[in-house]
Parts: C-alpha cells; sequence; structure tokens
C-alpha cells in the first residue's frame, strides 16, 4: 500500500513539475474541441400522432376485412417511402440546390434516416423528424422540421384516400383478365370431357367416379342378395306350411264345395280385370292358378260331391304366389347388378389408358373449375370492396397530435459536448505532463534512487530558496491559477452562450 501511495505522489510530481506544459496542452485542445463543437450544426425534432382506422363495421360484416399486421406494415411502408419522401424534399427548403438525380437520391437517403415511425399501438402512430442542415440558422431547422412532418402527414393522406380506390379498380381489370382465361381453358376441358364421355360412356368420371359406381353397385349387390336370402328363406317356410295343410275339406251332404270356391275365384278375376290389372301382374298370376286348381278340384268331385275347399290352402297359395315373384324380381335384380359391375370390371382391365385417360380429363376439367369458382368469388368480393370504398372509404386518418414546433435543439447535445471536451483537454494535458516525466531519467525520491540504482542513499539536499526564488514561485502560481481559471470561466462562458441561443430560437 506504501509503494502504492509513494507511486502516487510520484505521479503527482511528475505532473506538477510540468504544470505549465500540461496547461499548454489543455487550453490547445479546449480550444480545438470547443471550435469542432461550434461547427457542428443544431438539429431540431419535430413529433406528430396519427390515428389510422384501416378498416369499420360495415366491411368486416360483408367479410372484406384487411390484412391487419400487413395493414400496418403498408401504413409504415407508405408514410416513408422514397416517391414520398422526394415529394417532401421538393416542396420544403430541402430541395433548394438540387438540380439532378443524384443529388435527389443523396437527399432522400439521408432525410430517411432522419424521419422514423413508430407504431405505439395497432392504429397509433408515431412520426419524428430531425432536420439539422448546416446552411440554415437554427429557427430555419427548426421550422423545416415541423413542415417535413407536415408534408409527410398530407402526402399519405392524399396516397391512400385516392389510392385505395384506385388499388381496387386495377385489381377488378387484372381479375376480370385471368376470369376470360380461365373461361376459354373451362370450355375446352369440358369440350374434351364431353366429347370422351360420348365415346366412353361406361368410364365416365374417370378412376375415382369408376371407383365409386364399383363400391356403390357391390354395396347394392350386397343389399340385394341379402333381400334375395331373406326372401328364399320366407318362401321356403310358406311351402313348408302349404305341404301341411289340405287342399280341400270334406262336409258329408254338404253341396258345393270346390264348384262354389271356383265361383268364388272367377267372381275375383273379374274384379281385377275390372280394375285394369294385367295378366302380368302378381296378384294376377295368383288367381289364374288358383282357378286353373279348382276346376280340377271340381271335376273330380262331380256335380254332387260334398267337399269344399279349405280357405287356409287358398290363403298360403296366393302368400306363396306372392313370395315367388318377389324371390324372382330379387334374383333379376341382383343379375342385372352382377352384369353390371363385370361390365365396369371387364373395361378397366381392357382399356387401362383408357381409364388413365378419363381421370386425367376428369380431374383437369375438376381443377380449372375449382380455380374459377375461386376466381369469381375473389372478383365479386373486390367489386363489392370497391363499392364499399366509393361509398364510405374503410381507411379513416386523425391527426391525434398535429406536429410540434421545435423550441431546441434535439442534437447535439452541446453542454455535454462542452464540458466533455474541457475534461478532455484537461485529461490530455495531465497525460503528456506524466509521460514527459516517465520519459525523463530523473527521480523525484530517493527510495526510487534506491530501487533503480539498487545502492544505498546516504542523503538528500533539499532545495532552499531565496525570498526573490519564492516572490518568483509565487508570481508564477498566481499566473498557473489565473491561466486554469480562465479555461474553466471560457468553458462557463460558452454553456451560457449556448443557453442564451437556445432562448433566442424558443
Amino acid at each position: 500500500m506504501n509503494e502504492v501511495f509513494e507511486e502516487f505522489r510520484v505521479a503527482v510530481h511528475s505532473v506538477w513539475q510540468r504544470r505549465w506544459l500540461a496547461l499548454a496542452i489543455a487550453w490547445a485542445v479546449c480550444i480545438l474541441g470547443w471550435l469542432a463543437v461550434a461547427l457542428i450544426p443544431n438539429a431540431y425534432e419535430s413529433q406528430a400522432r396519427i390515428y389510422v382506422q384501416l378498416e369499420d363495421v360495415l366491411a368486416e360484416q360483408i367479410g372484406i376485412a384487411g390484412g391487419g399486421q400487413r395493414d400496418i406494415t403498408r401504413v409504415r411502408q407508405t408514410l416513408a417511402s422514397s416517391i414520398n419522401l422526394a415529394k417532401v424534399i421538393r416542396s420544403t427548403k430541402l430541395g433548394e440546390g438540387i438540380s439532378d438525380q443524384k443529388q435527389m437520391e443523396a437527399a432522400i437517403a439521408g432525410l430517411s434516416e432522419s424521419v422514423a415511425i413508430k407504431s405505439e399501438e395497432d392504429n397509433l402512430f408515431e412520426l419524428t423528424a430531425e432536420v439539422g442542415a448546416g446552411h440554415l440558422s437554427d429557427a430555419e431547422n427548426a421550422t423545416l422540421a415541423h413542415d417535413v412532418v407536415q408534408k409527410l402527414i398530407d402526402r399519405f393522406r392524399e396516397e391512400n384516400i385516392a389510392g385505395n380506390r384506385g388499388e381496387v379498380a386495377e385489381t377488378l381489370v387484372f381479375l376480370d383478365q385471368q376470369l376470360d382465361a380461365r373461361k376459354r381453358e373451362l370450355e375446352e376441358a369440358e369440350q374434351r370431357r364431353l366429347a370422351f364421355e360420348a365415346q366412353y360412356p361406361d368410364l365416365i368420371g374417370g378412376s375415382t367416379a369408376l371407383a365409386a359406381r364399383i363400391s356403390s353397385l357391390r354395396s347394392e349387390l350386397r343389399g340385394v342378395e341379402a333381400d334375395l336370402a331373406a326372401a328364399s328363406s320366407a318362401l321356403a317356410a310358406i311351402n313348408g306350411q302349404l305341404a301341411g295343410t289340405p287342399r280341400s275339406i270334406v262336409t258329408p251332404g254338404a253341396p258345393g264345395g270346390a264348384a262354389g270356391a271356383l265361383m268364388s275365384a272367377r267372381s275375383q278375376m273379374a274384379e281385377l280385370q275390372a280394375r285394369g290389372l294385367t295378366d302380368s301382374h302378381p296378384d294376377v298370376a295368383a288367381l289364374k292358378r288358383k282357378i286353373a286348381l279348382l276346376e280340377r278340384e271340381a271335376a273330380r268331385e262331380g256335380s254332387n260331391g260334398s267337399a269344399s275347399s279349405n280357405p287356409a290352402y287358398t290363403s298360403l297359395q296366393a302368400i306363396q304366389a306372392e313370395r315367388q315373384a318377389n324371390v324372382q324380381a330379387l334374383t333379376a335384380r341382383k343379375a342385372a347388378l352382377q352384369s353390371d359391375l363385370a361390365a365396369i370390371m371387364a373395361s378397366q382391365a381392357e382399356e387401362p389408358a383408357v381409364a388413365a385417360e378419363a381421370s386425367r380429363i376428369s380431374r383437369d376439367y375438376e381443377v380449372l373449375k375449382k380455380k374459377y369458382d375461386e376466381l369469381l368469388q375473389d372478383r365479386e368480393e373486390m367489386r363489392l370492396r370497391g363499392q364499399v370504398e366509393n361509398e364510405r372509404s374503410s381507411f379513416k386518418f386523425e391527426v391525434i397530435d398535429p406536429p410540434t414546433m421545435p423550441r431546441s435543439p434535439s442534437a447535439p447535445n452541446r453542454p455535454l459536448l462542452l464540458i466533455g471536451v474541457l475534461l478532455a483537454g484537461v485529461g490530455a494535458g495531465v497525460g503528456v505532463a506524466f509521460a514527459m516525466g516517465q520519459l525523463r531519467s530523473t527521480f523525484a525520491t530517493t527510495a526510487k534512487l534506491e530501487r533503480a540504482l539498487d545502492l544505498p542513499v546516504v542523503g538528500s539536499i533539499s532545495h532552499t530558496l531565496t525570498d526573490a526564488g519564492r516572490e518568483l514561485r509565487a508570481r508564477r502560481m498566481k499566473m498557473f491559477a489565473a491561466g486554469t481559471a480562465s479555461l474553466a470561466g471560457l468553458c462557463v462562458i460558452l454553456l451560457a452562450v449556448e443557453f442564451l441561443q437556445r432562448g433566442m430560437v424558443a
């Protein structure tokens, strides 16, 4: 710790011995630094806040709401676009002296770095413009910053209120062109499909439709087979009942019998024919068989027979005839379904290339039709949006806080820079003085001399001043103090001038 303190004393002594050099270096650095700070032009910042309502209740209700984050990005890009910045430059003092495109591009690049757009919320934007032109006064720079923000707001309002409707109209024209092209392609695809279906009716719809038809036929065939099995079982049951039922019931001494039943059957036949039923009707066919049977029974019984027909047997015969007709119909339906299924499978197996072509034609047609329907829906939505834009624009623009007129410069922070230059000058003087002390081979203390030579020091001789020497040293101290105070005073004066200038701008 003692060695550290001793080194510090040595450093302070080395600097103090060269204090005039340190003061001169500090003055030189401060003068140059303050001149550089004085040459930096003041920049003034103007701010404004705007509210942009991108959609309204009607637009959301009819389903044409915008893209949220996409619309916010569009607002930012529109506010700070190169076209808008170029128009702002031409309409303000920033455009003075610009005669060619290269100068304009440089001015746009500089202004784009000075303009900032922040989104505080989804629809609330803050515009900031900082202007510090060196050839303009502080008051002119402050006014110019305000004008830049105001021009940006004006350009944004004009571009969006008029631009949205123009964008919708251009989109409608593009969609109409695409619809015409898709319509022609769809008509050509439909003609190809109709021609193919006329040549190969069994392959209508391609492999997908064929697979659906095969699946439907197989499902229907399974249902018919189940119904046929149930009908066959019912027919077998009625046949069993019919076999165990006597044809007639013999009553001794009772006249009639088969003859009476025959007359009743013929009466029923007359009624059916009167209703318009043909011979192919199941009821008529069953009744005919019943009449033939009764005629044979009546012939056997003779005119004096006492046997009569069994009503239960006759009823069972009618049921048997009905169930036989049902079995025959289901058998015919099963054969037809099997024939259709075999024909489709045979056409697929015999002409696989044709089936593939059918699938391709059907697929192309469906894709084109889907795209055409989507474009048609988009066109109608865009047309409705255009009507909404014309009747009541969904774009609403409101200035929440108008552009501010800056009263004090936003950059540079000149008071901080002036103080920083003073500290840098003092530090540079001290550093140079200390470096010079390190370069010269002198020793400030006897201990340092002992360490350097590794020899014992017997003693040291102090510096004794005369009265004239002490007066000279006091006078030099006053001069050094005056020089140091002058440096600090000059810094204070420059700070006062800076604040005075700010007050004059305000």
